[in-house]
């Protein structure tokens, strides 16, 4: 089992930038995929990115593409997610998950996720 906790969430003006980290226990973490979603009040939980096990690999959402980018260190069993150029439409709660499959867009096939860390973008 894996437990995972995000932190690096806040309150950032357009235009900002936040890297977001996603702790996780155990010592099976480099086994995992992680993904990243983000959920907006009143909106269905959104697909945002995903890294391999290595972390050779990444994948990210159209919306976000090229202004956010993931990464992880295998070592301190930590993942991140580096925002840019941040808009108001990407306040949401953050959300990291972990998942046997990489790159999966679908919140069904993670296995274990984290609370949520909320990040506010203002105008």
């Amino acid at each position: 089992q894996v437990q995972l906790l995000e932190s690096g969430g806040g309150l950032v003006q357009a235009g900002g930038s936040l890297r977001l980290s996603c702790a996780a226990s155990g010592r099976t973490f480099s086994s995992y995929a992680m993904g990243w979603f983000r959920q907006a009040p009143g909106k269905e939980r959104e697909f945002v990115a995903a890294i391999s096990w290595s972390g050779d690999s990444t994948y990210s959402a159209d919306s976000v593409k090229d202004r956010f980018t993931s990464s992880r260190d295998n070592a301190k069993n930590t993942v991140y997610l580096q925002m840019n150029s941040l808009a108001p439409e990407d306040t949401a709660v953050y959300y990291c998950a972990a998942s046997r499959t990489y790159g999966s867009p679908y919140y069904r096939e993670y296995l274990y996720w984290g609370q949520g860390t909320q990040v506010t973008v203002s105008s």
